[in-house]
């Protein structure tokens, strides 16, 4: 994230104390370890082989405190999210991503140490398991647990069937994602900038749901916010793309899905 002074550096330096963030705190922040969990969680609902190479990971590295109050002020908070869902004709897509969702949601209530898994089947519905992910007594519990199964005999395939039985996947990508989009700017505030960014949204065939621009201090750069209706993630991210190069843009545009649970 993009934090002033030392605030965030602070913050993982406790979380590490505290044994919840790994010694090398890129795999916490960069997506890395939570994408090697659903890389398993993948195989483990569709019987796939894990290939790690085909997600698409984005940290939360690049989030601003400016996002997060946006985010707030929109109704939403922002979650690191892993999302694997089998599509109709059977590709399967994994991507881990911070993404946006309702404050009120039951994965937005989730905090602290506690991860959640949210899982939706064809004959359970909806359903969503909360514990806590880090810390030196989950972790124990969880490696004891194991040691006690082995000790017994108890043991199983670790993806429910013996590996050699998984199949190979057809992997899909952001072609075959739509949803909402957040979509931040952080822009001079000159004349024509809204419109150039109004005209490369309307070519990508985006339709936009709300726009927010605050107020600002003369000669700083201001934001603007906008969210989407339900668009293809690939012509968000082409649109994003070509925006990042206008003139007048002081920094690359930050992309979040909006996940309603």
């Amino acid at each position: 994230m993009r934090e002033t002074g030392r605030a965030f550096e602070d913050v993982l330096k406790e979380a590490q104390a505290k044994g919840y963030a790994e010694a090398d705190p890129s795999f916490d922040v960069d997506g890395i370890d939570a994408a090697h969990k659903l890389s398993i969680l993948t195989a483990l609902a569709f019987g796939v082989k894990p290939e790690f190479s085909k997600m698409a990971i984005e940290g939360i590295r690049h989030i601003s405190p400016a996002d997060i109050v946006h985010a707030t002020e929109l109704g939403y908070r922002i979650k690191l999210l892993g999302m694997t869902r089998q599509m109709a004709d059977g590709r399967i897509v994994q991507r881990m991503e911070p993404c946006l969702v309702p404050q009120d949601s039951p994965i937005g209530a989730v905090d602290g140490v506690f991860n959640a898994v949210f899982v939706e089947g064809d004959f359970v519905r909806k359903s969503l398991l909360v514990g806590r992910g880090a810390g030196e007594g989950p972790t124990a519990s969880a490696v004891l647990s194991d040691l006690i199964d082995l000790a017994r005999g108890a043991a199983i395939p670790v993806y429910g069937v013996p590996a050699a039985a998984l199949q190979g996947a057809v992997w899909g990508g952001a072609e075959d994602i739509t949803a909402h989009f957040y979509i931040h700017m952080c822009v001079l505030d000159k004349p024509g900038i809204l419109a150039d960014v109004a005209a490369i949204v309307r070519d990508h065939k985006i339709s936009v749901e709300a726009v927010m621009q605050r107020g600002r201090d003369p000669d700083q750069p201001v934001s603007i916010v906008i969210t989407t209706h339900e668009s293809r993630q690939s012509d968000v991210e082409a649109a994003c793309r070509q925006i990042a190069a206008l003139e007048l843009m002081v920094e690359k545009p930050t992309v979040m899905r909006i996940e309603k649970f």
